[in-house]
């Protein structure tokens, strides 16, 4: 094991010493001068983008492959995406002094919520994206006439206190660390020391580089360092506030300790942190299948779409899917299975990268012999599994405790179709941990032969987000919409977390974000299922061409260029 590299105190010291000496800047910099500066960061993190990727891919064992695609796309692709709608939002409050919104964006449910739908915004994204739609859902209270007055809060106020945030990096997903900065800095105007997590370390000299122009003027610090490096920093004097993307423990550990008094402490909601903290602390992910007449093909691109939300990134993704909820009822459960058996024996396994995923793998499996591995655990790899949990063992793992593992965990529901998708509502509400992402898939005669079900049940759902055939990650991938966990937790019951981040419209009483998708992909989706021009998902885990089309669209990010676009579309088709 690679020992952790601890940047000395004296070092977290002086960078903590020139943020401060910064953050005045920051907080009276104009939002036409952060749009500049960000675009200079655009150019550095395009400059890197290979170097990026090649790294990311070398370190988890996939480089060389169509599957090194996921270090394209949500590493350099998802930040020079996210930079663009930033500095959009920048320049409409340089303008108008506030982000703003077209009124035919804009509108309420039937029960009053409003709805913002803000993704697509613009040809390309009707381009790239074909079928693609994402919602964001106001908490109740926020009307269409007041929307306005919630977007954008910091630059709607008179005065700024200047302020340093510790962003704790995650070690899962390159992008979450350039992505949690950025938006702490254009949403918070707070300037930010990133601690890297010691499982990507590797990316501290390229990250310096990719986000230079923000460290040549004193907004940002990279440091290095494990739990002790983390425990220092968090009770520094000179760090104002907290950003965490990691796990319910290390969140509980900061605010509470490890001591003997840690629950005590916590009963009387006495934190020993009395700094500001926000958080994206994961989830056990469900996805609800409805039942509905499906014709071979469409079992097989569900079954590449369901693993897909599994094994992308081997399973160490915060949203990656953990409990499938099928009906017992349903003569397409076994269909299902059986695709989904046929596309885990498809895809080739990939080594286990983050520390201890092979013992949580054993303990989701255990006390079920009736486990399928698809893989041995030799070599890294940790074995591939699919397990069966009754509806009523609410206190199995596999539905209480996150894996971060490729395990996943097939949950039968008893029932008529209301009753069914009332009953996996619940299910995923109330026995599932967590509150930030969940699937539904669902044909759409289904959804329209059941609309009033299938609308309540979109509702009903207290996640941060809900994709509806599609994957979660989409919500995180496109900036426009927020991610986090559901409104609600406290530091008490900590959940999923506190606060949202991406968001790039500034939205700050945000509920939920909603993606939709085709239930088909092109060409077959001309038939009936929408109309959608999108093929299979260059995130898929089966695409082919993951890893040029990754690639290219860094490039197109960059220039929009359309001959690029034509291409991506051309290996996107051939996929």
């Amino acid at each position: 094991m690679t020992a952790v590299l601890e940047t000395s105190s004296s070092e977290l010291d002086t960078a903590l010493e020139e943020l401060h000496a910064a953050a005045p800047r920051w907080a009276h910099l104009g939002a036409d001068e952060k749009a500049g500066l960000l675009l200079e960061v655009r150019a550095t993190v395009h400059a890197t983008a290979r170097v990026w990727a090649e790294a990311g891919a070398n370190a988890k064992g996939v480089a060389r492959t169509p599957i090194a695609g996921e270090e394209w796309v949500a590493g350099p692709w998802a930040t020079l995406y996210a930079i663009n709608r930033y500095v959009a939002t920048l320049r409409e409050i340089a303008r108008s002094g506030a982000p703003a919104l077209p009124a035919s964006r804009i509108r309420q449910r039937s029960d009053g919520q409003t709805v913002v739908d803000v993704f697509p915004g613009g040809l390309w994204d009707h381009v790239l994206l074909s079928g693609v739609k994402a919602e964001v859902w106001m908490e109740p209270g926020v009307t269409p006439a007041t929307l306005a007055s919630t977007m954008g809060i910091w630059y709607k106020e008179t005065s700024h206190e200047p302020r340093v945030c510790l962003v704790l990096g995650a070690g899962n997903i390159a992008a979450i660390p350039p992505l949690d900065v950025l938006y702490k800095l254009v949403a918070d105007g707070s300037v930010c020391l990133l601690k890297m997590n010691p499982v990507n370390a590797y990316l501290t000299p390229i990250f310096r580089t990719a986000l230079a122009p923000l460290i040549r003027e004193g907004y940002l610090r990279i440091v290095d360092g494990g739990a002790p490096t983390g425990a220092y920093l968090t009770n520094h004097a000179s760090v104002d506030e907290i950003h965490i993307t990691g796990s319910d423990r290390t969140h509980d550990a900061i605010i509470w300790g490890t001591d003997g008094q840690a629950d005590e402490r916590k009963s009387r909601k006495a934190p020993l942190l009395a700094k500001s903290i926000t958080s994206e602390l994961g989830n056990v992910s469900p996805t609800i299948v409805f039942p509905g007449k499906w014709s071979d093909a469409d079992f097989d691109f569900q079954a590449q779409q369901i693993v897909t939300q599994k094994l992308h990134n081997d399973g160490f993704n915060c949203i990656a899917l953990q409990v499938l909820v099928l009906p017992k009822a349903w003569d397409g459960t076994a269909k299902l299975l059986s695709a989904i058996d046929a596309t885990m024996k498809r895809v080739p396994p990939r080594p286990g990268y983050y520390p201890g995923a092979q013992s949580r793998r054993d303990a989701a499996a255990a006390h079920h012999p009736d486990a399928i591995a698809y893989d041995e655990a030799e070599n890294g790899i940790v074995p591939r599994t699919i397990i069966h949990v009754d509806a009523h063992e609410t206190m199995d793992m596999a539905v209480c405790v996150e894996a971060f593992a490729p395990v996943i965990a097939v949950v039968e529901l008893d029932g008529d179709f209301d009753t069914y998708v009332h009953t996996a509502v619940d299910y995923a509400n109330n026995q599932l941990w967590g509150t930030l992402g969940a699937n539904l898939v669902a044909h759409p005669t289904t959804m329209k032969t059941h609309h009033a079900a299938f609308d309540a049940a979109v509702a009903a759902l207290r996640f941060g987000c809900v994709a509806i055939n599609t994957w979660t990650g989409v919500g995180f991938l496109i900036a426009e919409t927020t991610w986090g966990a559901y409104p609600g937790h406290t530091l008490e019951n900590i959940g999923s977390g506190l606060g949202v981040v991406h968001n790039s419209h500034l939205f700050s009483r945000a509920q939920k974000t909603v993606i939709h998708a085709s239930f088909a992909p092109f060409p077959r989706s001309l038939f009936g299922y929408g109309g959608a021009l999108l093929p299979k998902p260059p995130w898929f885990v089966t695409h082919r061409n993951a890893e040029k089309i990754g690639q290219l669209l860094c490039d197109f990010e960059v220039s929009h260029n359309p001959l690029l676009a034509a291409n991506i579309a051309l290996l996107a088709m051939t996929g």
